[in-house]
């Protein structure tokens, strides 16, 4: 990307629109955080585009002033790939919730994932409907009560990293929505990545599902219920440093292990691969109590985008056959009739 002519702060991309989302809403942080990250990214308005679906973080393009689409329920990843298409030099980034982009929309995200089109995916997980008065979504836990499960939730939530992967998603993270340390280095791990970045941003629900992070997100427990992996790097985690994560070989899973007991030293920690997909596959399931919650760049295996290779192909076509005459092709002559 061209860098801009003028040095932009994150004043240019904050639009005169008032922000509504409810007081303390976890969106306000992820808005911030976007708006003052961008021009470090070299991003200008002209040249960066946001769509979204339905739902409270939904309304994220009218606060952005760059271009940008409020589209329909669960929609977004299909006009996000339009406008990626027939535009390959901007910049798209999709937001999105977890009913939006997993209940309704789940279809089309599976595939944008599948297809890997060069798009940045940010997906704002409060396990709540919160838009429409609180009913339960599919990330809400089992025995969620809530305006339409008011005797508990039946379902098996999903597992948003866990779905990435699964549709086979070459780039896949988490940060927290009060991470405005953390978050900034994901964005932008997320943009440089050449095809589609999958970005799970957990995000309290002020009104309608007050704390339901807590249990890893509160300062006092921060640094003993989450791990920040970190490529390369021992998975290490608690405030004093003195947990990791080993592998069971003999139950096939990952287990937490205290560092200076029953001989266990830095060495027996696993070192983070990002471009594993089992280990990955292995990081995204672990959940407290249990296990710490893994944060940071769980996924990483870059591959050809699909906007890429379509050019590729349709250049290659060209080159061949030469460019196509739509009005040749109307008026080639041929017709039905249809009686």
């Amino acid at each position: 990307m061209n860098k801009p002519l003028v040095d932009l702060t994150a004043k240019d991309f904050a639009t005169d629109q008032e922000v509504r989302w409810c007081p303390g809403c976890g969106d306000y942080a992820i808005l911030k955080c976007m708006q003052r990250t961008l021009p470090e990214l070299g991003a200008t308005p002209a040249n960066t585009v946001f769509v979204s679906g339905i739902g409270c973080s939904s309304r994220f393009p009218y606060y952005m002033a760059t271009y940008g689409f409020h589209t329909i329920h669960g929609r977004a990843p299909a006009v996000a790939t339009g406008v990626k298409l027939a535009n390959p030099d901007l910049d798209v980034w999709m937001i999105t919730g977890d009913g939006d982009g997993l209940s309704i929309g789940g279809n089309h995200l599976m595939h944008v994932l599948r297809r890997n089109v060069d798009l940045n995916i940010l997906l704002f997980n409060n396990e709540i409907y919160g838009l429409t008065k609180g009913q339960y979504s599919p990330t809400s836990r089992e025995g969620t009560r809530s305006p339409s499960t008011p005797y508990g939730s039946l379902d098996r939530p999903i597992s948003p990293a866990g779905f990435a992967l699964g549709s086979g998603a070459r780039f896949v993270a988490r940060t927290i929505d009060t991470a405005q340390k953390h978050m900034p280095d994901i964005f932008k791990r997320a943009h440089g990545h050449k095809g589609a970045s999958f970005v799970e941003i957990f995000q309290n629900c002020i009104v309608y599902n007050d704390g339901v992070f807590n249990e890893f997100t509160e300062k006092a427990v921060f640094a003993d219920q989450t791990l920040d992996v970190v490529h390369g790097q021992p998975m290490i985690f608690g405030k004093d440093r003195n947990k990791g994560l080993m592998f069971d070989a003999k139950n096939f899973r990952l287990a937490v292990a205290n560092i200076g007991e029953d001989g266990v030293d830095e060495s027996d920690i696993l070192i983070h691969d990002e471009t594993n997909p089992t280990l990955a596959t292995m990081l995204a399931g672990l959940h407290p109590p249990d296990f710490p919650m893994v944060i940071g760049v769980i996924f990483c295996s870059p591959a050809s985008s699909f906007d890429r290779d379509m050019t590729s192909q349709m250049n290659a076509v060209k080159a061949e056959r030469g460019a196509a005459d739509m009005n040749a092709y109307l008026r080639r002559g041929y017709s039905w009739t249809v009686e």
